[in-house]
């Protein structure tokens, strides 16, 4: 356990472990001993019920959480009332067994209420009555109060935020989670608002609920232990934003500098909503100390009607991907811009006059285009839907061209700005190998994964190649000093990977 300074609460990190039977449980114990401060056993994963399990429980040197859930409360197995009451009138009990029992089956138990967790879960969404939850909740004895509900927005994160808050003004230990992608905020910040403890998977194969984040990530890339009421926040919005690597970069760069600072991925579908709610110091119903934001598709362009200062190139090309909050303003920049040009400066030299196509007509293609003209480079969009694409090119007075007929022999670089390459998507690419044939160097801006099929195809006719993670460095140094004030001592080539590697701390 990690003592955390800044508001005096302990850091406590539960790694729940589910297999079908004993042998296979115990061997995950063991491996979960490593980065737990608490482990559950989730024995509704057993085949069958467990009639002994009091010689798993020696020797793994950790409290344990016993946990036998029914399936319509998160479980694997449908239990009748009467097989959990039958088990916990059984389960074992000592001062390192806790069990975590639903609230409708606790009362009619008669446990250890200092090791009791009364829990209730909803996978639906966040229901209105949630402090009538708690309240009910805190009629038992149990000594802590659970309550996990699923989070389809951001803004889902607010309730549970409000709820940690109340247990703190009353004295009582609580666990507060919102579930799925979008609650992920409430896992690595909960304990540092006085959640008794948060829950991090063995491995992202052994997830026991959604959004759950790994264990050796919350410790060993989101520092989860040193997180306090001082860490200064930032985060990236987007829908989704989960494949992105720049909590590496971001959280390599806090570490780097010694400061007191996370970099947290917000799932965001309603960006109104989350700036009025989460982000506006003026309105923001969270007391948290964001910072800034980093800001990917699709809100770069939506994000704009609500700063109130954006930098003159960012307003030149129509979309802002970092937000600093500052006192009680929101100042926008772009620093895409001159990301994606620092890389083509070192490759190619001087881009003036050079033949330049660009494919896409998004937020990035908007970036590229006006970098690229304020290098004197010579540039054509390309688009599957011209029309469309059309506004975009007139916007820049460069001409717009149908990308299913186009050959891009004899230009200097071609720039894939659509997510064709990445996600769900990964199969696909923007153009052929006989498209690409003939052009000098191909540019994608995606960065994961690192080879995409469009750059796998380049190479085959002979072009030479750049990745996204170039672009995608070049420009979080950036973003990172107008939070900070400090330059990001990070290169391209460095191992982001390394701040999330498994070592124990």
């Amino acid at each position: 356990m990690q003592a955390n300074a800044g508001n005096k609460t302990t850091t406590r990190v539960c790694v729940p472990v589910c297999e079908k039977d004993l042998d296979a449980l115990r061997s995950a114990c063991e491996r979960a001993v490593e980065w737990a401060d608490f482990v559950e056993l989730r024995l509704d994963c057993l085949d069958s019920t467990p009639e002994n399990i009091s010689e798993l429980l020696q020797g793994l040197g950790r409290p344990v959480i016993l946990t036998f859930r029914p399936s319509e409360q998160g479980g694997y197995r449908n239990l009748s009332r009467e097989e959990r009451e039958t088990f916990w009138k059984t389960a074992p009990r000592g001062k390192s067994i806790w069990w975590d029992v639903e609230g409708e089956l606790v009362q009619d138990l008669s446990p250890d209420w200092s090791r009791v967790i009364a829990s209730h879960h909803d996978f639906s969404g966040v229901p209105s009555d949630l402090q009538q939850i708690y309240e009910g909740l805190a009629k038992t004895s149990a000594n802590v109060l659970k309550v996990a509900v699923q989070a389809h927005d951001i803004t889902d994160c607010i309730p549970v935020f409000q709820l940690l808050e109340r247990a703190r003004r009353e004295g009582r230990e609580v666990i507060a989670i919102a579930m799925g992608n979008a609650g992920i905020p409430t896992r690595i910040l909960g304990p540092s608002r006085g959640a008794f403890l948060t829950y991090g998977a063995l491995d992202d194969d052994s997830a026991t609920a959604p959004g759950q984040v790994n264990a050796p990530k919350l410790r060993s890339l989101y520092h989860i232990g040193q997180i306090d009421d001082q860490t200064l926040i930032c985060g990236l919005i987007g829908l989704p934003v989960m494949h992105s690597v720049s909590p590496h970069i971001h959280n390599a760069a806090f570490a780097a500098e010694q400061m007191n600072g996370v970099y947290l991925p917000f799932e965001v579908k309603d960006i109104d909503s989350f700036v009025k709610r989460m982000v506006d110091p003026r309105t923001r119903e969270l007391n948290w100390n964001l910072r800034g934001l980093s800001v990917t598709a699709p809100h770069k362009q939506a994000v704009m009607q609500h700063l109130d200062w954006i930098e003159p190139n960012a307003k030149a090309i129509g979309a802002v991907n970092t937000v600093v909050i500052e006192t009680d303003r929101l100042l926008g920049y772009n620093t895409d811009a001159a990301g994606l040009i620092e890389p083509l400066l070192q490759r190619l030299g001087s881009l003036a006059d050079r033949e330049v196509a660009i494919i896409g007509a998004g937020g990035a293609a908007r970036a590229a285009i006006w970098a690229l003209l304020q290098e004197q480079a010579r540039v054509t969009l390309f688009a599957r839907n011209v029309e469309k694409a059309r506004k975009l090119a007139e916007v820049f007075n460069i001409s717009c061209e149908l990308l299913s007929s186009a050959s891009f022999a004899g230009y200097d670089l071609v720039i894939n700005t659509t997510p064709l390459g990445s996600g769900e998507h990964i199969n696909q690419s923007p153009a052929t190998a006989g498209q690409l044939n003939g052009a000098r160097c191909i540019y994608d801006l995606i960065y994961n994964p690192t080879e995409t099929k469009l750059l796998r195809e380049a190479r085959q006719v002979g072009c030479e190649t750049l990745g996204g993670m170039e672009m995608l460095v070049a420009q979080a140094k950036l973003q990172f000093e107008l939070w900070t004030g400090k330059k990001a001592r990070l290169h391209h080539d460095q191992s982001f990977w390394s701040q999330s590697s498994p070592h124990r701390h």
